[in-house]
């Protein structure tokens, strides 16, 4: 009888780790958390959302944050970007540093690398592109 149980138990046990293990995806990011995200440097915590990248485009071509935030580039592809100020105009890259806007020179390697880049103290709108993949921005609105 014991080794019946000590089997039973063994298979619960690897049931319930294979549920635990599909309800946490990695690479990501709870919210609501404050001083998370990769690369984060000291000093005073500040929120960061958190924008994915796939083979040739950001996930969402939009996201808003807060005054004084960090935003988290995470890349999903094995695929390099190369992260900068701008965006594709008519399918040409316009390098351009908005007043106010935090410098970005971010380089991805390949998948679930994550970087930050900010925070934006200046409330507006900022945008960034990937040199690599044309047509591939990303607007910041901050509030």
């Amino acid at each position: 009888m014991k080794p019946r149980f000590v089997a039973f138990l063994l298979i619960g046990m690897a049931l319930l780790s294979v549920l635990l293990a599909a309800c946490v995806r990695p690479g990501t990011e709870t919210t609501g958390a404050t001083g998370s995200g990769a690369g984060g440097g000291g000093g005073v915590a500040s929120s960061s959302a958190v924008v994915h990248m796939n083979d040739s485009n950001f996930v969402q071509s939009t996201v808003s944050i807060k005054k004084g935030e960090s935003l988290t580039l995470t890349n999903d592809a094995a695929v390099p970007h190369q992260i900068f100020n701008g965006s594709w105009v008519n399918g040409a890259a316009v390098n351009k540093l908005e007043t106010g806007a935090p410098s970005v020179q971010v380089q991805f390697a390949g998948s679930n690398e994550s970087h930050d880049i900010g925070p934006f103290n200046t409330a507006g709108t900022f945008k960034v592109y990937c040199s690599i993949h044309p047509n591939m921005n990303l607007t910041i609105v901050v509030q």
